[in-house]
């Protein structure tokens, strides 16, 4: 049996110990009531540690206060440049990192940086606890909690937060004893800053290292190398250079298509912009085994994106040294990352699918070329219902092979606002052929089920397939970020990429992939089955269809089935994916050919069949042989 003394005093001295802790963050979220008008969002934020006050009305939310380090910020930010304006209630929380001097605003899905990172020297803002609130108010914040604690689900106009100043070696102390308890060291905060002078006359190269982590090897996370032409770049006969190495937990924004690895690194000249180096800054960074992923070395540009953490790969240079070492080479000064590319995944064989892309859409449309002047031809002799049908169809063909045969040169010459039409009409084009396929279905089921109704003029069906795929395709066109530059890596080391315009890699790209072309496909290919199902049963039965039987049901089969071949995205998995990806191209690509194919074959057939049942119906006149046969019946 425990002794009940010793379970008593351990337990004071867990409690003490708990009471003696700094809070090492702030997380106050809630929901803003506000009006529909134009929203705004006003920071005033300066050095010290007194009160943070969050206030909001019906068209402004307010953040303001003495609780940094370094920052100050006093900024009008309106919100709609980041999709924000809305008729409904927005939620948000606002995330305060004193260890880090980092103050984040998480509204309406994006994440605002109002101040960046860095290390205090002595003492950070800490222990934020809720004041004296504001009144009860019809607009402003409800339902607000501090670290997921509700404090009120009333709508009050103002939340009163005052601090109390800590030391950072103390607090950095505490956080690092968090982590080891509960053995996450990858999510220690603290951040190391180390400091150098640089002479303009006497420029020279150096090293700094990041301190070795505790419990890990003796070699540092981090090894930075300043060449002589960032001394040879600074304006002021001294300057003063600061490099700190933070944990990319706190950078790293919740998306499940990339991933930091575990060190971020700043690098800066007191007041000074240092770019286009002539000798590029060397880092390399030691990280866990990273193999199946390719990795890019990325910077943030502050001055491009100051609210939003925004990782890019220009002006860096990435060496794979080993699956556990990265180099980095850049040319400017700012922070720097490893980040990991996770979504899409690198493809296989990426050389020879894009060969055979190529070929495929090239024999498509000269195919389809060719299709269009016989059909042309063949329409001024003859009254066919099929023929401006199939003419619809090729022509949509023709377009999507000729856009798909030049995307990838069109994205590496033209860029992203080339890619913003390119993939804009690609689209239209993917969805024009798919309706077309699904006008062939319908009017294969209208001829054979539908005798005695008259078909649907012709400028219904090119309202249809030309003019409804245009609707949605300019509605994602004004919301825009949906189109643009898309890259594709490969899985060869080094790896490399394929560019092309298509949609972007986003969220907002892949819901409005959803609802356009997975719906159409879906329907187009689920009517198919429903209208081949329908066709047999009404032919089965009669003596004159069973002499080509495998005939009909070969090619009308062909014409129901349309799409069904962009379904085999969906079998993607191991271990047959590198079989579906080379049939996936095949079949999509040649597409146009196919369809060629089947034209001839139904002539051939026709003419083999002169006069029979079969030759009706590939030239149209189902609705006339039907209508006989009932009559004799």
């Amino acid at each position: 049996m425990r002794n009940p003394l010793k379970t008593l005093f351990v337990f004071i001295v867990f409690l003490s110990k708990g009471l003696c802790e700094n809070d090492l963050f702030l997380s106050f979220c809630g929901t803003w009531h506000h009006g529909n008008s134009a929203l705004n969002l006003n920071v005033n934020i300066s050095t010290g540690c007194r009160e943070m006050l969050i206030s909001a009305n019906e068209n402004s939310m307010s953040i303001s206060g003495q609780i940094t380090a370094y920052c100050t910020n006093s900024d009008v930010i309106p919100l709609s440049k980041f999709g924000l304006d809305s008729e409904q209630d927005t939620e948000f929380c606002l995330k305060w990192e004193p260890l880090l001097d980092m103050l984040v605003l998480e509204v309406g899905g994006r994440a605002l940086t109002l101040c960046w990172p860095t290390r205090p020297t002595d003492s950070c803002c800490t222990d934020l606890t809720n004041g004296q609130n504001g009144n009860i108010s019809t607009y402003g914040i409800k339902k607000g909690a501090i670290r997921g604690d509700k404090v009120t689900d009333k709508t009050l106009s103002t939340y009163n937060f005052t601090g109390l100043s800590t030391s950072y070696e103390k607090l950095c102390s505490q956080a690092a004893q968090s982590d080891l308890e509960s053995s996450h060291m990858s999510d220690r905060p603290c951040a190391h800053r180390s400091q150098r002078e640089l002479k303009k006359d006497r420029p020279e190269g150096f090293t700094v290292p990041s301190p070795v982590k505790a419990g890990f090897s003796s070699q540092p996370a981090v090894s930075v190398y300043i060449p002589p032409a960032v001394g040879k770049k600074t304006i002021k006969a001294k300057s003063k250079m600061v490099v700190t190495f933070y944990n990319s937990t706190a950078f790293q924004e919740v998306h499940r298509e990339v991933k930091l690895l575990q060190d971020v690194v700043e690098i800066t000249v007191e007041n000074e912009l240092i770019v286009d180096l002539s000798e590029p800054v060397k880092m390399d960074f030691h990280h866990d085994a990273v193999s199946k992923y390719p990795r890019r070395c990325v910077s943030w540009d502050t001055r491009k994106d100051p609210l939003e953490v925004n990782w890019l790969m220009d002006g860096c240079v990435t060496n794979e040294i080993t699956p556990k070492h990265t180099e980095c080479l850049c040319n400017h000064l700012t922070y720097f990352s490893v980040m990991v590319q996770m979504e899409p995944r690198p493809m296989r064989h990426i050389l020879e699918l894009t060969a055979i892309t190529s070929v495929g859409c090239a024999v498509s449309f000269i195919s389809c070329v060719g299709l269009m002047i016989i059909l042309c031809r063949k329409k001024r002799c003859s009254k066919e219902q099929s023929l401006p049908i199939h003419l619809g169809l090729t022509a949509a063909l023709a377009l999507l092979s000729l856009l798909f045969f030049f995307t990838g040169v069109l994205a590496n010459v033209g860029g992203d606002r080339v890619c913003v039409w390119v993939g804009a009409l690609l689209h239209y084009a993917l969805l024009s052929s798919l309706i077309w396929m699904g006008i062939e279905v319908l009017h294969t089921f209208w001829l054979v089920y539908m005798v005695f109704k008259p078909c649907p003029k012709l400028y219904v069906w090119n309202l249809l397939g030309f003019g409804l795929p245009l609707l949605p395709v300019v509605v994602l066109l004004a919301v825009g970020d949906i189109y643009g530059l898309r890259e594709v890596l490969s899985t060869s080391d080094p790896p490399e990429t394929f560019r092309m315009c298509w949609m972007k890699i986003s969220h907002q790209a892949l819901l409005a992939q959803c609802f356009t072309t997975m719906t159409v496909l879906a329907l187009l290919v689920s009517s198919g089955i429903i209208i081949l199902f329908l066709v047999f049963r009404e032919i089965r039965t009669r003596d004159e269809w069973k002499q080509r039987r495998v005939a009909f049901l070969s090619i009308w089969g062909l014409s129901c089935l349309f799409g069904s071949t962009w379904c085999l995205i969906f079998l993607d998995f191991e271990p047959v994916s590198d079989f579906i990806h080379f049939l996936f191209c095949i079949l999509n690509s040649f597409q146009g050919f196919f369809v060629m194919l089947r034209f001839c074959l139904l002539n051939w057939m026709r003419k083999q069949a002169s006069g029979s049942v079969l030759s009706s119906t590939s030239s149209g006149s189902t609705r006339q042989h039907m209508l006989q046969a009932q009559e004799k019946s």
